[in-house]
């Protein structure tokens, strides 16, 4: 575990494994924990970053504009003295990809963005509304407890209500500051990827589950339209967070995303 100093705030990253590198983005959470399921796959063939997004986690508090913590994640590739790494963000982490493609397209060797999208559209802004107002008027704790409902299927939470009720007790000690979390929804309805997406030139993953009821994969697709030679990965199963619940699947399809990149 490390620190990498961006502007105004420390980020907190840690580094496991060896070979070509992997830096991974989280979404609303901010939390690199989010990628425990891929941890142990990834690392046993690459050199695998993890990093707290500014404001949430470990890392310090701060104000961040999209640009700024596409910034964040050149400071941690400095930090841990790698030139270029694979990129894999989920949902507003993968926006954050989306930027540092467009801002410093020469760290990437590629860019994964998991259930992301180009442009809210009013189905997302209507959720987002929705998890603004549990919030707001009912407090993290409602937040948090709703939150499963809005990332994986319905058998699944059946299934693993145990392990989601120690989750939440584990997410609520380190839940960032309600304004904290306003302002990071806010920012992310507010991308617009527009016709800049033309300009991504990085080999360019797009993955989505069909059965996304937060993120639905008809954006993921418009998004493919928008980047140049983007490909599309659709899964059956797994909802917004498809890469906790099934790993294995989503393991294999970045493991071997990348080694055909690193080729």
């Amino acid at each position: 575990m490390a620190f990498a100093r961006g502007k105004d705030a420390e980020i907190y990253y840690e580094v496991h494994g060896r070979g070509t590198p992997i830096v991974l983005s989280a979404g609303m959470g901010g939390s690199g924990s989010f990628w425990a399921p891929q941890l142990d796959s990834l690392a046993n063939r690459h050199q695998v970053i993890l990093y707290d997004h500014v404001g949430t986690g470990r890392s310090a508090a701060g104000h961040r504009s999209i640009a700024g913590m596409a910034d964040d994640i050149a400071c941690v590739l400095d930090q841990a003295n790698v030139d270029a790494a694979h990129v894999v963000g989920h949902a507003i982490g993968g926006i954050v990809g989306i930027e540092l493609a467009l801002r410093h397209p020469k760290r990437l060797r590629s860019l994964t963005v998991v259930n992301g999208w180009g442009c809210a559209d009013p189905f997302l802004r209507r959720c987002f509304e929705i998890r603004k107002a549990l919030l707001n008027h009912s407090g993290p704790q409602a937040y948090v407890r709703a939150q499963p409902l809005f990332l994986y299927p319905p058998q699944w939470i059946s299934e693993n209500i145990a392990r989601l009720d120690a989750e939440e007790e584990r997410i609520l000690k380190h839940f960032p500051s309600v304004a904290t979390m306003n302002q990071r929804i806010d920012m992310f309805l507010a991308f617009e990827g527009g016709r800049r997406l033309a300009a991504i030139n990085v080999p360019t993953l797009l993955a989505s589950a069909k059965d996304d009821a937060l993120v639905p994969a008809y954006l993921t697709r418009e998004l493919a339209a928008a980047i140049p030679d983007a490909r599309v990965h659709e899964v059956d199963l797994g909802a917004h967070a498809f890469s906790v619940v099934t790993p294995e699947v989503f393991n294999d399809t970045l493991l071997d995303f990348c080694k055909e990149v690193d080729r």
